[in-house]
């Protein structure tokens, strides 16, 4: 097969050269739910194996969708892409979220990097039997950048950001470290 003209001009970029600073899909949920969580999962504090939840949503992984495979990006872990570059992310939860958006926003960032033409991405949500199409374009670059730029700034943080109130902490797997027994 003959090379594309632009091929030389501008070749993909080579996988091993990609940068991504070790921000990952949870990285941007994280951000997105609560800088602190981010902060405290920067840190190396993930208390999320002993939490039911997040055991649940692994289930729920593990039993829908089962003739697709993970894509390992090192700092990200992509459900599965489908022919087309069409990135595919399974939750747990009832309640769709722009936190799960953005997630899938940013593993289309992490495949854009290196060279593969994006189209854009699903979250699907088998409990409810539902899916919300995730676009890809400059906009949507734009915001994967932006939140990208934004977790890389709360990681690096000497401090954790203060927590939020006890109300939106019902379900976080970080609840006991931020709340204790108060």
């Amino acid at each position: 097969m003959k090379p594309h003209p632009d091929a030389a001009a501008n070749p993909p970029p080579d996988p091993d050269d990609v940068d991504d600073d070790g921000i990952g899909g949870v990285h941007i949920k994280y951000l997105l739910h609560c800088p602190r969580q981010l902060w405290l999962y920067s840190h190396g504090y993930r208390p999320e194996a002993r939490n039911e939840a997040v055991a649940f949503g692994e289930v729920v992984d593990d039993t829908t969708y089962r003739r697709h495979h993970d894509i390992d990006l090192g700092a990200a872990k992509i459900d599965w892409v489908t022919r087309g570059a069409v990135v595919h992310e399974t939750k747990s939860s009832r309640q769709p979220s722009p936190q799960h958006e953005a997630q899938v926003r940013h593993y289309c960032l992490l495949l854009a990097r290196r060279g593969v033409n994006v189209r854009g991405g699903v979250v699907h949500y088998p409990l409810i039997r539902r899916t919300t199409r995730v676009a890809w374009d400059d906009t949507a670059r734009r915001a994967a950048e932006t939140a990208e730029a934004q977790a890389r700034q709360v990681s690096a943080a000497a401090t954790p950001p203060p927590r939020l109130p006890r109300a939106s902490c019902r379900g976080c797997s970080y609840r006991d470290y931020c709340w204790g027994d108060s």
